[in-house]
């Protein structure tokens, strides 16, 4: 698990195989602190096994469905990246609860500065995502835990801090980007008890149900 706080942006040193798989190699520092081969490191919002380490990188194997679901296809070498290792039990959540499980991709629209302490970022996004996507709720944009400001049927919009702007990629995408989407795992888990696939019956939980016992 994660929580979308960035420990540092790193470069891609290298991107070997195809839309059937691929190896990254990646140029970092911080998150090789304590790393082992086999723990997991998000890249940019993607959840990847450590397979290989040396002194300033890392290497990890990225599997199809990661490629298909995922904006890491496009990374090339010198690509800046987020990064962030897998929350200690000890350590403080101060992001949101994020898997490292992408749902699926939206593009930059626009950015657009607000006097000298915001900029809003457009982002376009498809309905599968947008479903669970709340005003005030959470997001994980391309691994960074964010708070949405603004959200409709065809897209989302999100204030970015001086000094999120400063530690993570976002500010530097440019509008056509890809980039990586995961909702808050709440809202999926509320609309599987709610629309069980496999129920014929149906869910005995409704929103009266919720709502009587302080949801």
């Amino acid at each position: 698990m994660f929580t979308g706080l960035i420990e540092e942006t790193g470069s891609v040193a290298r991107v070997e195989g195809s839309a059937r798989g691929a190896r990254l190699t990646i140029h970092c520092k911080t998150v090789l602190e304590g790393t082992r081969i086999g723990d997991s490191i998000a890249v940019n919002g993607v959840c990847l096994t450590v397979t290989g380490r040396t002194q300033d990188s890392f290497t990890a194997d990225i599997m199809a469905e990661s490629l298909r679901r995922s904006g890491l296809g496009s990374l090339r070498p010198g690509s800046a990246v987020n990064l962030e290792r897998a929350m200690p039990a000890d350590g403080r959540f101060g992001g949101h609860i994020v898997s490292g499980h992408i749902d699926g991709t939206g593009t930059v629209q626009s950015l657009e500065p607000e006097g000298d302490t915001a900029v809003w970022v457009t982002i376009a996004a498809p309905a599968a995502v947008l479903r669970y996507v709340v005003e005030k709720g959470s997001i994980s944009i391309d691994g960074i835990s964010l708070t949405v400001a603004y959200v409709d049927e065809h897209c989302l919009k999100v204030s970015i801090i001086p000094h999120t702007g400063a530690e993570t990629t976002l500010l530097h995408r440019k509008p056509g980007d890809t980039v990586n989407l995961e909702c808050d795992v709440i809202a999926k888990y509320v609309e599987k008890l709610l629309k069980p696939a496999d129920s014929p019956a149906g869910s005995k939980i409704t929103m009266d149900f919720l709502a009587q016992n302080g949801f």
